[in-house]
């Protein structure tokens, strides 16, 4: 996200943050239903301990008005980590009609934002399992909640980062679960939809128009997105014959294409310096709505119309910023972070490759940005905690957490990195980085040992220091660097 101005992760590993849940995920059916969570530090009741989900097979019908509730049925196929007598799903801001578990009807009832599942008969350890829930899904925003479905002028997108998917569907709506999808949504006639992966159906049936999109690889929830309006999609080739396909508002096609037109050279900048894209597809995404920020969503990054179309934002700041959502399908969709502790990761990447790109296409001096964050890091601390342990968000803000101290502050963070270690490990830590941990999830402390290793030496003190400092540590190589402290205000 960017406010405006392979192999699945190993079941062990998911694991230790399950644990960390306590054994509270494995009540039995007589306690009272409870919200759960996987422990994660910023957000304690997302996600749900005893099972790891496989895929996702969400069907949407949209009748015409994005003031109305869409008609929903989604299927979960997971695995259970451990026996289970009741299961949790993440659920808000929508009707359920009926649940079924393997076929058989099950009890639910919902609390706080979980929606409580009562297997006709328990679940056991390490068994395959089908969930199917039928519900509505409501695109007009809760009081005090936003996030999950926008209206557009002419439709609908998601936006669910960071904890807003389970405002859309039914899910373990956590980073640290990812899962393939399937997504098919019906419309009148006259309407276009699209969404993450690939096109494998386009149905057409009294009136009306089923669209079926498939990821090839796995995704997190908050990642998913569906764009349901009066568009065209416009296709061409990016390197390596990648089909790159961009979505925007039909009567807009001849203004945005210069924009969209840019996106292969991008893309194989962005190769030169990581590897491979990691996907099956990309494209641009242009929504006519007032978002208040562009998103990374997988293999389909949501932009405002506005940044494209608003004559104040320079020609390099949105080629810079088209860069900045590119780069996350590497840092934060094909690497997720495994908690959202670990979010500095995903936005301080996006944020060294959005100045690094500025720099080199357009002259902005990446050190003089970063000596500005240097100069204003301590004051980011202050308001949004150190970057490795950003301060929780205020209840019904999705964007709570994505404060400065995570965009430049953390990128302030490599580029001391790279000052300490040198450009040639660097850039091998960073290809190393999204090589090996490609479709699955990773934290803070992976990057410090493969930093470490690549380094040749311990730099947990160094880690230590710029990811959990309330201080800003000296500038290696700049010792004149300076940050203006916090102001004080006067204790009454």
């Amino acid at each position: 996200m960017l406010l405006s101005t392979g192999s699945r992760v190993p079941r062990r590993l998911k694991a230790v943050l399950l644990a960390s849940a306590v054994s509270v995920g494995l009540v039995a059916a007589s306690a009272p239903p409870e919200p759960l969570g996987v422990g994660d530090r910023l957000f304690p009741h997302l996600g749900n301990p005893g099972y790891d989900v496989s895929s996702y097979d969400l069907a949407f019908t949209y009748s015409g008005d994005n003031s109305t509730p869409l008609r929903a049925v989604t299927t979960i196929d997971a695995w259970t980590t451990q026996k289970l007598d009741r299961l949790n799903l993440d659920f808000a801001h929508g009707k359920v009609d009926s649940v079924e578990v393997d076929g058989s009807p099950a009890a639910f009832t919902t609390v706080g934002e979980d929606l409580v599942i009562t297997p006709k008969n328990p679940l056991p350890r390490s068994s395959w399992t089908r969930i199917t829930v039928r519900h509505t899904s409501d695109p007009v925003p809760g009081k005090n909640r936003d996030g999950g479905w926008v209206r557009t002028e002419d439709g609908l997108v998601l936006a669910n980062q960071a904890d807003a998917a389970h405002l859309v569907f039914p899910c373990n709506d956590h980073p640290s679960d990812k899962a393939m999808f399937t997504i098919r949504v019906t419309t009148p006639e006259g309407y276009t939809a699209v969404a993450n992966g690939l096109p494998t159906a386009v149905d057409r049936s009294g009136g009306t128009t089923t669209w079926t999109y498939r990821t090839r690889h796995p995704m997190a929830t908050e990642l998913t997105q569906i764009s349901i309006g009066r568009s065209t999609v416009l296709h061409r080739t990016g390197p390596q014959d990648l089909p790159v396909r961009d979505v925007v508002p039909a009567g807009d096609r001849a203004a945005l294409e210069p924009w969209l037109a840019r996106t292969p050279a991008q893309i194989a900048w962005m190769e030169s310096k990581v590897g491979p894209y990691p996907f099956e597809t990309y494209g641009v995404l242009v929504a006519s709505a007032d978002t208040g920020f562009q998103l990374e969503t997988q293999t389909l990054s949501l932009f405002e119309k506005r940044l494209f179309t608003d004559d104040a934002y320079p020609e390099w700041y949105v080629e810079s910023i088209m860069v900045h959502e590119l780069s996350h399908q590497w840092f934060g969709d094909s690497v997720s972070p495994r908690t959202w502790s670990d979010l500095w990761l995903s936005e301080g990447h996006a944020t060294w490759y959005e100045a690094l790109y500025a720099e080199e296409k357009a002259n902005r001096s990446l050190e003089a940005r970063m000596k500005a964050a240097y100069s204003a890091s301590d004051r980011w601390r202050e308001a949004g905690g150190p970057p490795g342990t950003p301060k929780p968000p205020k209840p019904g803000q999705k964007t709570g957490i994505f404060r400065p101290n995570v965009y430049d502050g953390a990128a302030l963070v490599l580029y001391a990195l790279r000052q300490e270690i040198g450009k040639q490990d660097f850039e091998r830590l960073e290809r190393t980085w999204v090589r090996s941990h490609r479709d699955g999830t990773a934290t803070t402390a992976d990057f410090q040992r493969l930093a470490s290793q690549i380094a040749g030496r311990d730099l947990s003190g160094f880690f230590k220091a710029w990811l959990y400092g309330e201080k800003t540590p000296p500038m290696p190589g700049h010792p004149d660097w300076k940050s203006v402290p916090p102001v004080k205000t006067a204790q009454k």
